[in-house]
């Protein structure tokens, strides 16, 4: 029988060097596998993955593994509670999108849980005493944050709320054949950028109707985009049309043909 030791650091280097600490043994007897190199993270928030390695020891070697590692199985170390939240946050990350096919048409509440534990355990590494709440509707899931430092969670134009909104999201829908809407907010914050963003399309709108040539909004994400795409859909005047590649793209606001005409006889 052999005993199988799993051990994590900053790196592999890092890992190894604990290893032989541990089991009090020279690197060139240690027997391993690596089982990750680690990344430096995800979207953007800091969450990284530590490098993890097996060390693997044979039945008559028991003796040289310390008492707090006798028993079988899987013994890990961490270095520090926000670090050992970050690496249970990428596990947790990984084994869902590793697991399972995508079978079922509808939502499960399990993946809803889920969704809400690694948002949950996102929020709780960028700020403290920060809750997350969740609601179901026709349109989709919203999860709603409260409290912490909203600031931070929302970052420099929403891209660390957009950023966590990607992740859940994935999370949620891993198991689901037909995509589920997932909406995550912080303090309202979305729905003040939503009336914000309302009332500049309308006056953008106005402005490209008093010059007559396409008016640019700016650069924007998928969720502002379609925003304006709705507050604008219902002027017979103007029409909207996004340009570009990427996460952010350009949002233009076109006069309709013959609208200009019109407002003369008018």
């Amino acid at each position: 029988m052999a005993f199988i030791l799993e051990l994590e650091a900053k790196n592999v280097e890092q890992a190894l060097q604990l290893a032989c600490e541990k089991l009090e043994i020279p690197r060139e007897e240690l027997s391993y596998d690596v089982i990750s190199r680690g990344s430096s993270g995800i979207f953007g928030l800091g969450l990284s993955k530590k490098a993890k390695i097996r060390v693997v020891l044979p039945e008559e070697n028991d003796e040289a593994l310390p008492s707090e590692t006798k028993p079988t199985g899987l013994v890990t170390t961490g270095e520090g509670d926000a670090d050992e939240i970050k690496e249970h946050l990428q596990d947790l990350i990984d084994e869902t999108f590793e697991k399972g096919d995508a079978t079922d048409p509808t939502v499960k509440e399990a993946d809803v849980g889920l969704g809400k534990d690694v948002l949950q355990r996102i929020v709780d590494t960028i700020t403290s005493d920060a809750n997350v709440t969740l609601q179901q509707d026709s349109e989709g899931i919203h999860f709603n944050v409260n409290g912490g430092n909203s600031a931070i969670l929302i970052g420099r134009h929403g891209q660390t709320l957009d950023a966590m909104q990607s992740i859940v999201e994935k999370v949620i829908n891993k198991n689901n054949r037909e995509r589920i809407r997932v909406q995550v907010d912080v303090e309202g914050y979305l729905e003040n950028r939503k009336n914000n963003l309302i009332r500049h399309a309308e006056r953008m709108a106005q402005k490209c109707k008093n010059v007559h040539r396409p008016v640019t909004v700016g650069n924007m994400n998928a969720h502002d985009r379609r925003i304006v795409h709705i507050a604008l859909r219902s002027d017979n005047e103007v029409r909207t049309h996004s340009t570009g590649d990427g996460y952010l793209r350009k949002l233009v606001i076109f006069p309709r043909k013959n609208s200009f005409s019109k407002r003369r006889q008018t």
